[in-house]
């Protein structure tokens, strides 16, 4: 009987963590050509959003987005489960809804066995049908390192669409999950993570972002998106510049999935972690003797993230209860939009 490889053995980094740095992107993107030649395109590449948005009519907009990285766990259903509830995360963080996908599928195949491989896709097909739609199609290559992901399209409103140009002065940030699920891959893969460890890692980023969509119908809900490889404060950061304005997050208050704290007061950490914080430059400002573990714990990738949400004073409450009542028992509210410019820890 043959054995295969761990899958996360297979690959130089996982999950949400093998993104380009913030910076390098921005400046891989700095000489792309603006769209503004095109007005049914409602959002580009302009202010970092999760997804592209294409005006259809006066009462559908298509969401359009890709995502796809390397193995962040090692069983293959996982794997497919974790990469396809992330895709679909875009289209729900814009107010969307989506309707189908395309599968993306880069295998070793002369490394893991067909089996494996159907198992990966067989994940990723079991959270589409949960979200209530097909894999449709896809494209597949044969990779040194396993890759997998979607295309994953979606229709909103094109008056309900969330980006991060609509936070506005004195709104309230909530946060759906709790932070940590990059620390909790990093253990997996130095064999530090037990079992409970594991199915807090596996709940956490198998949840689908679905409340998007709902949250999108609230006129008090001003912008929205989803916290990925970038980390808390990346995402915080591109909302402060899309929308013009500061924000300022409680530290305290922001959540954190089970034992991630103690493993990164242990020194647990992801390199991501220390490329996103190089990548902030001078956006983002920590108060004096703030801790490098909570600063890795706000900077740490987070694969299948949670959603920052927006929304005005008088009614974070009844957005926060409906995100709870939606399944996501970690929601918080971590901070404010403020006047200003870039990112205030507090």
């Amino acid at each position: 009987m043959i054995t295969e490889p761990r899958l996360t053995s297979l690959a130089h980094g996982g999950g949400c963590g093998c993104k380009l740095s913030p910076g390098v992107l921005r400046d891989i993107l700095a000489g792309t050509p603006r769209a503004a030649m095109f007005p049914d395109l409602m959002v580009g590449n302009e202010t970092s959003d999760d997804a592209a948005v294409w005006r259809l009519n006066d009462r559908q907009a298509l969401v359009a987005t890709t995502d796809f990285f390397m193995p962040v766990v090692d069983d293959p259903f996982d794997f497919g489960r974790i990469a396809a509830t992330n895709a679909l995360s875009d289209v729900y963080a814009m107010g969307g809804r989506p309707i189908f996908a395309l599968a993306l599928v880069g295998m070793p195949v002369n490394v893991l066995s067909v089996e494996t491989i159907g198992r990966i896709l067989a994940g990723g097909a079991s959270v589409c049908a949960a979200a209530g739609i097909p894999v449709a199609g896809g494209h597949s290559i044969d990779s040194v390192e396993p890759i997998y992901g979607l295309v994953a399209l979606g229709l909103v409103h094109p008056d309900r669409v969330l980006t991060n140009r609509g936070a506005r002065d004195g709104d309230v940030l909530i946060l759906t999950k709790g932070l940590g699920v990059g620390i909790l891959s990093a253990a997996l893969k130095q064999e530090k993570l037990d079992g409970a460890g594991y199915a807090t890692l596996i709940a956490s980023t198998t949840q689908l972002n679905a409340v998007g969509a709902d949250l999108a119908d609230r006129d008090d809900v001003h912008a929205m998106t989803d916290v990925t490889g970038f980390g808390l404060l990346g995402h915080a950061l591109e909302l402060a510049r899309g929308s013009g304005l500061g924000i300022e997050i409680e530290a305290g208050a922001v959540p954190l999935l089970d034992g991630v704290e103690a493993m990164a007061q242990g020194g647990l950490r992801t390199g991501a972690s220390g490329r996103n914080w190089a990548s902030y430059g001078e956006g983002v400002t920590l108060p004096e003797g703030f801790a490098d573990w909570q600063k890795d714990l706000l900077t740490d990738p987070q694969t299948s993230g949670g959603l920052l949400v927006a929304v005005t004073p008088d009614g974070a409450d009844a957005a926060l209860a409906q995100i709870r009542a939606a399944g996501f028992d970690r929601a918080a509210v971590i901070g404010r939009v403020t006047a200003g410019a870039g990112v205030r820890v507090v």
